[in-house]
């Protein structure tokens, strides 16, 4: 969240109880050393991860800038574990991204912190300068962040005063209604706008994804997202220390709750771990189709992650 740590820049989690690669971050070590969404870390340092917790496997995997870190790797279709040695630097998390396509304006958004609406606003500008006509928001890999960032960036293509995600429970049992503000760029239908999900796609990401879905403004194409709509509350203690409390649980506009078993895209479509290697990405492929008006079908494909940790 604050947007920087010392590590090998990658998102893990927990998918049936083997620490998964969610994401690797653009540009870091973790990338560049050949990590890719899926791999499960079989060891870390020599140290085997069965029955370890996630966070005693961030805390192997985090160190200060210039150690080496070594992998024992499990990738699907791979009959042997692959051996990854990643020098730890200092991570800076990226926030947005911005390309144009044609006539076709994409923005990926990396993270939900603390500069995340003002960099989305400069790209929100950017695209209206463009002159494009359709848009693309990615936000694969993106573990989310900040609740009112993810609420401030639906602004940007929702009319003023439409629900972005309801919050059930708490400690108070109250719920809450979390709406948009007056700062919508234009308008925008699902012949217009895409959003790119994968499992990698969490949190905030998801209550992004989720409105503009349900408002019937957005396709959402890609992978079932990761399912983590809980609701965290960052306690500072006496001590320095931070402890962060889940309080409630988050559901889409139209009720769908987050946390079971995250989105279903409108269009279903993979990126295998070849894909990443040889640099083809089929999921933006088919969103560039799509919104040239051309026809795409599903694929076959049931994905999700437990829970996910930054590493």
């Amino acid at each position: 969240i604050s947007g920087n740590f010392s590590g090998v820049g990658m998102e893990v989690g927990l998918r049936n109880g083997l620490i998964t690669i969610i994401s690797p971050l653009p540009g870091t070590p973790a990338e560049k050393a050949g990590i890719i969404s899926g791999d499960v870390l079989v060891k870390i340092d020599d140290k085997s991860t069965e029955g370890l917790r996630i966070d005693e496997a961030v805390k192997l995997i985090r160190g200060e800038k210039g150690t080496v870190v070594k992998f024992s790797i499990y990738r699907e279709g791979q009959s042997e574990f692959i051996e990854k040695s990643v020098t730890r630097d200092n991570i800076d998390i990226p926030t947005v991204k911005t390309e144009k396509v044609g006539d076709v304006f994409v923005i990926s958004l990396y993270s939900f912190n603390a500069v995340s609406e003002s960099k989305m606003q400069e790209a929100m500008n950017e695209f209206v300068s463009s002159k494009a006509e359709k848009l693309i928001i990615d936000v694969r890999g993106n573990p989310g962040g900040f609740l009112q960032s993810s609420v401030d960036i639906a602004s940007f293509m929702l009319p003023s005063g439409k629900v972005v995600v309801k919050e059930q429970g708490g400690l108070t049992g109250e719920d809450k209604v979390f709406r948009t503000r007056n700062r919508q760029v234009k308008d925008f239908t699902p012949q217009n706008l895409v959003v790119l999900v994968d499992n990698g796609s969490a949190s905030a990401s998801e209550i992004l994804a989720g409105a503009l879905k349900d408002h019937g403004v957005a396709t959402i194409i890609g992978i079932p997202t990761f399912g983590k709509g809980s609701v965290q509350e960052l306690v500072r203690l006496d001590d320095g220390s931070s402890l962060k409390v889940t309080i409630a649980r988050w559901f889409t506009p139209n009720g769908v709750s987050i946390s079971d078993g995250g989105l279903s895209p409108d269009f279903v479509i993979k990126r295998t771990p070849e894909d990443r290697e040889a640099g083809v990405d089929p999921q933006k492929d088919a969103a560039l189709r799509y919104l040239r008006g051309e026809t795409i079908e599903s694929q076959s494909l049931t994905a999700d992650f437990d829970a996910a940790v930054g590493g």
